[in-house]
């Protein structure tokens, strides 16, 4: 018997995350030229990193001899100043103790389940749903319990109904990735107050700066009513950190508690810590970043329609379209540069997923998939007036 098969079962049976292809190995790969190169494929901001973080960041590298803020004071300040303003809460200011800080808001579902999930015990997640919360739960030996999903989105229904007596977490995606769906904040909230007290809801909202401003709810405020809610956020999306990976989760003091017992020291770094403290104090570039996505929404949903592809819609930055011969596609559009991401392991083989860039990229994503489709067998077609 070698070492690796004394590893626990749960844990060899566990399929790594596959993350978007990157640009350098498409480049190896080809023999392409980099800066030709399109990356459509991870959700990251077309911007770029903003001027303030950029110059925070340069700052912090003098330090980098010290270890960074165990405790992230600063970062944790910025955050409660933040979103304690929120979007109009009457729950009181959100405190340092109710902050726990991640490596990503990956980290903080990862904290989550080591936290409150055993071989014993089970956790509830939709069809569809981010692929994280399956491989978190796998590797506590938890039983997963995934929901089949509702047209691509959550069943929240279905999924109280599924929670079982051995359930301690239960995953909810708003908006949802791979598919953008969303669930409205009245709907969300029900679900929410359903749940047994003694069942962690862990809502994870990593593209909701995304949201159309009337489908945004305060999530912010339900923290005071439920003591078993946790939610997630991300600066590695609207606020262009996603190299630097930075994210946190707000929840009740005794749950953060629990969470920070299973932290890794010094989880965000120091340079990080200073880009987000920056960034959050930049409300101009989120905007910027808002606005940005909703043209290229636009751009992309028009061009997609023109082409006769059917899409889920989505309130994330991203899409998700039904083509059909999703690998092959797939594969035609690197050998034209560009990058996008296959979802067949998501349950949707016929799908890809593309996320929003920059005018000029959207423009040469969709130049790429018209040449892509064309002629190709089996490419499905929204028919006209069905």
């Amino acid at each position: 018997m070698n070492v690796q098969d004394r590893a626990p079962a749960h844990i060899r049976a566990i399929a790594p995350y596959q993350p978007g292809k990157p640009i350098s190995d498409l480049a190896r790969e080809l023999g392409l030229d980099e800066a030709g190169i399109v990356k459509l494929a991870s959700n990251e901001n077309p911007l770029g990193v903003n001027e303030s973080a950029l110059l925070a960041m340069t700052r912090a590298l003098s330090e980098v001899t010290r270890y960074p803020d165990g405790n992230g004071f600063e970062l944790k300040a910025a955050i409660c100043a933040k979103f304690s303003a929120g979007l109009g809460s009457a729950a009181g200011a959100v405190k340092p103790e109710q902050v726990v800080l991640g490596n990503g808001s990956n980290d903080v579902l990862e904290l989550a389940a080591r936290a409150f999930l055993t071989p014993a015990s089970s956790a509830v997640y939709s069809q569809h749903a981010f692929a994280v919360y399956p491989l978190v739960t796998q590797a506590t030996g938890a039983r997963g319990i995934e929901v089949p999903a509702r047209d691509f989105g959550h069943d929240l229904q279905a999924m109280r109904a599924a929670i079982a007596p051995d359930t301690r977490l239960v995953f909810v995606a708003n908006p949802n990735n791979p598919t953008g769906t969303f669930i409205d904040g009245e709907r969300l909230e029900r679900f929410i107050d359903s749940v047994p007290q003694d069942v962690l809801v862990l809502l994870d909202e990593a593209y909701t700066d995304y949201l159309p401003r009337a489908l945004r709810y305060d999530s912010i405020a339900w923290l005071a009513k439920y003591p078993n809610l946790l939610v997630s956020r991300t600066l590695a999306k609207a606020y262009g950190l996603a190299g630097l990976r930075v994210g946190f989760g707000l929840a009740a003091a005794p749950v953060i508690d629990l969470l920070n017992r299973v932290r890794q020291p010094f989880n965000v770094n120091s340079v990080a810590q200073a880009g987000a403290v920056a960034v959050l104090d930049d409300p101009a570039f989120l905007e910027r970043s808002y606005e940005v996505n909703l043209a290229g929404m636009r751009q992309m949903t028009d061009g997609l329609s023109a082409l006769g592809l059917g899409f889920i819609p989505s309130c994330a930055n991203f899409v998700a379209f039904r083509v059909g011969p999703a690998a092959e596609v797939f594969e035609r559009l690197l050998r034209q540069g560009v990058i996008v991401r296959p979802v067949g392991s998501y349950g949707m083989p016929e799908h890809l997923r593309v996320s929003i860039g920059t005018r000029d990229e959207n423009a040469r994503f969709l130049a790429a998939l018209r040449s892509a489709i064309d002629g190709l067998p089996g490419v499905s077609r929204v028919r006209v007036g069905a």
